[in-house]
């Protein structure tokens, strides 16, 4: 038998499981089209449930610069725990091979982290009562 035709066997029932959900998938639709035709609805069943209470206002309210703001501060600060960890956790084993570059990567990344810190706070993204 041509090993070919016996590796492509083995996807016969990959072929089959697909053919089963495509087929499922369309019956479901397909019956839940005729079924709910026949349904009655009415405007009570098509309001929005919102935990017992009546919807009120708009359903996307329009969020405040300040939110943004602060998720890109999030992103920033997280960012910098990401790239410290793995180098305070390897600084033994590196200070050894080369103390100057070592140090004064970090130092120069702690610096640029610094200076985006103070823009920031001279920006006023951390006063949270405006």
């Amino acid at each position: 038998m041509d090993p070919s035709k016996s590796q492509l066997m083995q996807y016969v029932p990959v072929l089959m499981l697909a053919v089963v959900a495509v087929l499922f998938s369309a019956g479901t639709l397909a019956a839940s089209s005729l079924l709910g035709k026949r349904a009655r609805r009415s405007a009570v069943k098509d309001t929005a449930y919102e935990c017992g209470m009546l919807p009120v206002g708009e359903g996307n309210t329009r969020l405040s610069i300040k939110f943004y703001l602060v998720a890109m501060l999030f992103i920033l600060f997280d960012i910098e725990v990401v790239f410290l960890y793995p180098w305070a956790v390897n600084f033994k084993g590196m200070i050894r091979e080369q103390p100057g570059l070592i140090f004064g990567s970090m130092a120069g990344f702690m610096v640029v982290l610094f200076i985006g810190y103070i823009y920031a706070l001279k920006k006023g993204a951390f006063d949270w009562k405006q």
